[in-house]
Formats: C-alpha cells, structure tokens, sequence
C-alpha cells in the first residue's frame, strides 16, 4: 500500500510540535498575515522553530496564505513569502491566484480548497498552471475523487476530519452580512453555529421556535467529518495527504486525532485487520471534543445536514507534562482540571495510551501532598508508572461521566 502523508493542523508552536510528536508527516500553520484562520497567524520566529523541531524528524511545514488579496497587500504578501521561503518553510497554502504573477522564490504551492476546487476541469486547470497539490472541496464523493485521480498529474489532498462549513469552504456571507467579518479574510464568527428562531414581518419581537428536536433548531449546523471508516478506501484511491481540519483547536485535541490516524495508517500499510481495529480507534476520537459527525459528502449527498448543536467529548484534558521522567517518577504537569487522587486517568503518549490509578501529588506553589486540587495553572509532581516525556497528556473521564 502506498505511503500515505498525515497533515495535522498547528495553532501554534505548541499545537505543532504536538502533532509531529503524535505522528504527522506534516502539519500546516497559520502566517503572521493573510490565513484564513486570523486569530490563528503566528510570528515568523515560531514557524522558523517549528521549521527546524519539524525537520528534525522529517516532518514537514506547510503555511497558509489563504485568502483574497487586496491590491494594498501585494508587495508585503510577496515579501512574506520570500521570508517563509528563507526560513525553510516546505509549501504555500494560496487561495488567491494573483500570487502565481510574484516573483516568488522556488517554493512549491498547493491549491487553497478555498479555490473551489470541486470540478474536473478547474482542477485540471490548476494542474496546468504548475500547482504541486490541490487541496479538493469537502463536498465531493468519493467517486469523484477517484475520476479526478486518473485525470490530473498533482498531489491531491483531502480533509478527513473535522468541521465542515455550512457553505463552500470560505465562500460564505453570513458573517459579513451580520457582523461584516469576512470569511474570506479569515475573520468568520460562525453564525452557522447559532440557535434561529422564527420572526413574522409585522410581530417584532415574537420568537417561534422551529424544533429541529430537543435540544432547538440549528439549521445551518454542519455535522462534523469523519472518515475514519472510509480510510482504506481514500488511501486506494491514491490520495496523497488526508488532512486534519482544526487551526483553532487545542494541542490535546491535535494529538488525540492525529495519533488515531496515525495507528489506523500504520495499520493499513503492515496489512493489518482494519475492521477489527475500527471501533477503538473511533471511540479513541471521541476523547477529543466534536460535535455530531458523518462521512459527509464522501458516499453521497448528506441524509442530515444540520443539526449539530453541541459539543460531545469521552475523555477530558486534565493536565500536561512538562518535564518527563524516565521512569515516571516526580514527572512535573500543568494542571489543566481537577482530578482526585484513586481516579483511574491515562497518560497519552505517541506510543499509546497508558491507564493507572492516580496517587497524590505535590502541589509545588506551597510544597503541600494534596489529593486533589481545583486550581488550573498550576505545577504539580505526580509519580506516573510509566516513562513520560514533554508534551505527554492526562486525561480523564469527562466531568459529567465522573462520579
């Protein structure tokens, strides 16, 4: 079976580093201008760290310059690049095609799924113009993605897992209508998300409720993706990158993921029973927070496209490490939520996940042995049976399952 890339999300540095050390072949961050994800840009000093930890282990560094471009930022976009280039950034993420007419540096680029990259002969359009990979439209079936597959020469790239947009990827108005923050600028405030009621024209302020079901009505409420059933499929159709979506999520949530697609891509390629492995590493992303999730557009069109309307998640994120141990002992965490010593929790580490019976601990602001503690931000030392190492998370049943 074919080598498969596993592309992660990174927030941030730290999100990075989380996800090459659980398992990504590569992983894509934000520029410190111009992503589709603004509250998401870093500083050119971080990706140039996360460049070099990257490297280290041959993973590799993709950034996202992956919105329209307003003629004003041209010069300071092309100059960007160049730096990018500079610091040894492996590909560009574009949306806008302007940037293919800069004097651009030998830096490969991939097509933004913001191009619209659902249709055969636009994507063999972009083929044409030099594009190494195009990042393909959620909103195609699995079928299509094969045809595409015999007829373009690029890398193709598909989103595997994730939030999925009520609209074309970026090409919603909502959010400039409502709140005049651009999708396409990186600025949406998701009003896909929110509860609507019904108004009458000449009833101002009489809200009838539309039950979607119990918990109200989200109308425009994507499910979230999931193709974890669908993966030896995706990877016999020749795709080069399945692609994590999340640059807004959490270093625990991009590890969780990332290291349950991992195990499933290991697995395929040493021929393993994938059928007997799917239900743990299904119930192993439901550690991570999502709301509702199908296999979206992948087999058809969606039986239900909306509704999700909340957040679901098996496992909560207790704490990190921060200096490991060889043998677990005195291993120092930040504290994250509160546990009680005699709970059961795991460590998660990139080589699995470890359960164990949590003991006291060491506060170590007042030197106190505590059994429990309910202040987030704190260093703690808690003696662990197994090695652990910076970046190792504890986790936990989620407070509503917990006694």
């Amino acid at each position: 079976m074919q080598k498969v890339e596993l592309l992660s999300p990174a927030r941030d540095l730290v999100v990075g580093k989380a996800a090459i050390d659980n398992g990504a072949d590569a992983v894509y961050i934000g520029a410190p201008a111009f992503g589709a994800r603004k509250a998401a840009a870093n500083s050119l000093e971080d990706i140039g760290t996360l460049v070099r930890y990257a490297h280290r282990f041959y993973c590799r560094v993709f950034v996202t310059l992956n919105t329209i471009l307003y003629d004003s930022e041209l010069a300071e976009a092309e100059k960007m690049i160049r730096q990018l280039y500079a610091i040894g950034v492996d590909a560009l993420i574009i949306q806008d095609p302007g940037i293919l007419n800069m004097d651009l540096p030998p830096i490969c680029l991939h097509a933004s799924t913001q191009m619209h990259n659902y249709e055969l002969e636009r994507i063999k359009f972009l083929d044409q113009l030099g594009f190494q990979r195009i990042v393909l439209a959620r909103e195609l079936s699995l079928e299509q993605i094969r045809e595409i597959r015999k007829e373009v020469k690029a890398e193709l790239e598909v989103f595997i897992h994730g939030a999925l947009c009520v609209s074309l990827s970026g090409q919603c108005y909502l959010s400039q209508y409502m709140f005049g923050r651009s999708a396409n600028r990186g600025e949406c405030a998701q009003p896909c998300r929110y509860q609507y009621a019904l108004m009458e024209e000449k009833r101002p302020g009489e809200y009838m409720p539309v039950c979607e079901d119990e918990n109200g009505t989200y109308i425009f409420s994507a499910h979230d993706l999931n193709l974890m059933p669908l993966l030896p499929e995706l990877v016999d159709a020749g795709i080069k990158s399945l692609k994590i979506e999340g640059r807004m999520k959490t270093a625990y949530y991009v590890a969780t993921v990332t290291a349950a697609y991992r195990r499933a891509l290991d697995l395929l390629a040493d021929g393993g029973d994938f059928a007997a492995a799917l239900p743990g590493l299904m119930a192993e992303l439901s550690c991570a927070s999502h709301r509702d999730s199908d296999t979206g557009f992948a087999l058809g069109k969606p039986a239900n496209p909306g509704g999700a309307d909340g957040f679901h998640q098996e496992r909560e994120y207790l704490a990190h490490v921060v200096e490991g141990s060889r043998d677990g002992r005195g291993t120092r965490f930040l504290l994250k939520n509160r546990f009680k010593a005699g709970e059961t929790i795991e460590l998660l580490t990139p080589s699995g996940v470890h359960a164990f019976e949590a003991t006291p601990f060491l506060r170590e602001k007042t030197g106190e042995i505590v059994d429990t503690l309910g202040i987030g931000g704190e260093i703690i030392r808690m003696d662990v049976p197994f090695a652990t190492q910076t970046g190792d998370f504890l986790r936990g049943e989620t407070r509503n399952h917990r006694k």
